[in-house]
């Protein structure tokens, strides 16, 4: 009499062994699989277009929301900054924290108040900062605090040729090029609408670093020039003006 236990409707039913590893995949693993498979195959180029759409994808969305680069288109920022070089904006840099603080070189959007176009210029002034130019040694006087500019203006140039006397509204930047002998900036609109200063919300980003060209490339360092400002006042009126435009 055969003994060996033969298979019943129920063992025939048991699911199948969870220890199984043959690594079959399931209905959904071979349906995503095979989705994949059939849009790399209607793409031209297959897997290598959807590689390269999916990095300019994310460069777009670095570009729109964390940063981006900016052709210097003049040399109003010379000595650092040339014609045609490229630095990182950094977009997020005021995001999270405070405005931007002087010194720092920003890039804004000039509509309305420069021109249709990005420009790059160095924050002097911000809102409640009495900007004065310029005391008995020809420098530029934030707060009553003489700033020593040297480090960065163009060789040759002065801190300005224009005179001024203004204080910076709340939620505003007075700025300037650091070749202020070829830069058009807030003194050439000290008598225009806004007195020159440009919004905080304006603002698109820090330049943090040079990326191109290679040779230079490197970091922006930060100055310290305005380390000993104090602060400004705590409200501030419309910037008055008592000098022309820049020359």
């Amino acid at each position: 009499m055969d003994t060996e236990a033969q298979p019943t409707e129920r063992d025939r039913s048991l699911p199948p062994d969870p220890e199984d590893s043959s690594g079959a995949p399931g209905p959904e693993g071979r349906s995503r699989s095979a989705l994949a498979s059939r849009f790399t195959d209607w793409l031209p180029g297959g897997r290598i277009t959807l590689t390269l759409l999916l990095c300019l994808l994310f460069l777009l969305a670095v570009n729109t929301f964390v940063a981006r680069p900016f052709e210097i288109p003049s040399g109003s920022m010379e000595k650092g900054l040339r014609v045609g070089d490229r630095v990182l904006v950094n977009k997020l840099a005021y995001t999270f924290g405070d405005g931007p603080a002087r010194g720092e070189v920003i890039v804004f959007d000039g509509t309305g108040y420069f021109g249709d176009a990005d420009y790059i210029k160095r924050v002097v002034g911000v809102g409640g900062d009495h900007v004065v130019c310029c005391d008995g040694e020809g420098r530029i006087r934030v707060n009553g605090r003489p700033v020593d500019e040297s480090g960065f203006l163009f060789p040759g140039d002065s801190p300005s040729t224009v005179r001024f006397d203004v204080v910076v509204p709340e939620g505003r930047l007075f700025v300037l090029g650091d070749h202020r002998g070829s830069s058009s900036d807030s003194r050439d609109r000290l008598g225009s609408p806004g007195g020159g200063m440009v919004p905080v919300e304006k603002v698109v980003g820090r330049a943090e670093g040079l990326v191109w060209p290679f040779a230079r490339a490197g970091r922006l360092e930060p100055t310290d020039a305005y380390d000993r400002v104090p602060a400004g006042e705590a409200s501030a009126p419309a910037a008055a003006p008592t000098g022309g435009g820049h020359g």
